[in-house]
């Protein structure tokens, strides 16, 4: 059997490749963080309320607040750097390319994080704030590819 040409190859990738308009990729960009981020934040919300009064008022406040603050200084420059990203690029994009190809390692570097941590022995009321941190900023830095869809 005679391997493939470079060209057959090339055009056999290319056919594989699952292309999205940019409407459909920033929609769903948007909609990856937002689950992502409820999913955290629904998550850190159950062990809250497994806390008593005032614990869990005090550390739903500081989930939050510093989730602002996440979304401030690290989600929404990212999330807006990936919007402007997409805008530049041609009609039709593959459906992978809501994020720059070096943002998966840290996808992958913050499961990783995640795992390490749910199984730790941190107190559930500090996770509940790692947690809502994340799924907070997550949120709000969802917005952002909302806005341009």
């Amino acid at each position: 059997m005679k391997p493939l040409s470079s060209a057959i190859r090339r055009g056999f990738l290319a056919s594989c490749k699952p292309d999205v308009q940019r409407y459909w990729l920033l929609l769903a960009a948007g909609a990856t963080w937002s689950v992502v981020g409820l999913v955290l934040a629904g998550l850190a919300c159950y062990w809250l309320s497994q806390s008593a009064w005032p614990w869990n008022a005090a550390a739903a406040l500081a989930g939050f607040a510093c989730g602002v603050l996440v979304y401030r200084v690290g989600f929404g420059p990212i999330a807006r750097r990936n919007v402007a990203r997409i805008a530049a690029q041609r009609d039709q994009v593959c459906v992978f390319a809501f994020q720059a190809w070096r943002s998966y390692l840290l996808i992958v570097v913050m499961m990783a994080l995640g795992w390490v941590l749910r199984h730790s022995r941190l107190p559930l009321l500090y996770l509940a704030i790692i947690y809502l941190t994340i799924g907070t900023a997550l949120a709000l830095a969802s917005s952002l590819y909302y806005d341009q869809s």
